[in-house]
């Protein structure tokens, strides 16, 4: 695969996101965290991002350590517990349960508030013939971690049916995927995420064709829509 340059993002969510959309997703309770679960599916990401060879900030790392020594310590019994902990908390997920809901209700008050700037945008508009106004989801509302996730899901499909020997001599980059998606997406209609990799046939070729589409949504030359919450993701042109 050929990196013809590395593709940054001038926005990425840090862990404590990751760890909320996950149990938002999976619809879990945030007092009850199955941290087996939540510690295979973080770092099921974390090796997604290595693969994607995004930069990652040091906290991801920190917080997958964190989780695995949450869980190594869940495990134990209760005679067996490291000494230094106190008795105050036998459950060790304790510590994390309390910054995950101190972190939520920042990130609510800020929905909040971005959410009443918008209404006051709006305030003095006038809708044409009385048109309903329906607001288009803006590309910030859909993460990286929703475009991460049907990133994952293509991988594994065809991971299922990918023959090795076909990878060696493969030579993609970034800036040939670009080209290509920009006339997937020059007719303007919405394509479904799927779609654009329905002609990749390898690990490799999905790999770059996804890291085109992160840099064409920062340039803000395609836009990523998700009508329903989890739901697929479609593309188009801005």
């Amino acid at each position: 695969m050929e990196n013809d340059y590395k593709v940054k993002l001038e926005v990425f969510e840090g862990p404590l996101d990751l760890l909320l959309y996950l149990i938002k997703k999976d619809e879990l309770d945030i007092y009850d965290i199955p941290i087996g679960r939540i510690t295979s599916q973080y770092l099921e990401y974390m090796q997604v991002l290595k693969l994607l060879d995004l930069d990652v900030a040091g906290d991801f790392v920190v917080m997958a350590a964190n989780l695995i020594y949450i869980k190594s310590r869940s495990l134990l019994p209760a005679d067996q517990q490291p000494p230094e902990e106190t008795a105050e908390e036998e459950d060790p997920r304790w510590e994390l349960v309390r910054q995950l809901i101190e972190y939520k209700k920042f990130k609510d008050a800020a929905e909040r508030l971005g959410q009443r700037a918008l209404e006051q945008a709006n305030l003095f508009g006038r809708l044409r013939d009385k048109q309903e106004f329906i607001p288009e989801r803006p590309l910030g509302e859909v993460s990286i971690f929703d475009l991460i996730n049907a990133f994952n899901g293509v991988v594994k499909r065809v991971n299922a049916r990918e023959d090795v020997r076909e990878i060696f001599g493969e030579h993609f980059s970034v800036s040939d995927k670009i080209d290509a998606l920009l006339k997937m997406t020059a007719t303007g209609v919405a394509l479904a995420f799927s779609e654009l990799f329905a002609d990749a046939a390898t690990r490799v070729e999905i790999v770059v064709t996804f890291l085109a589409l992160l840099e064409l949504i920062r340039l803000k030359q395609l836009r990523a829509m998700q009508p329903e919450e989890f739901g697929e993701i479609h593309i188009e042109r801005v």
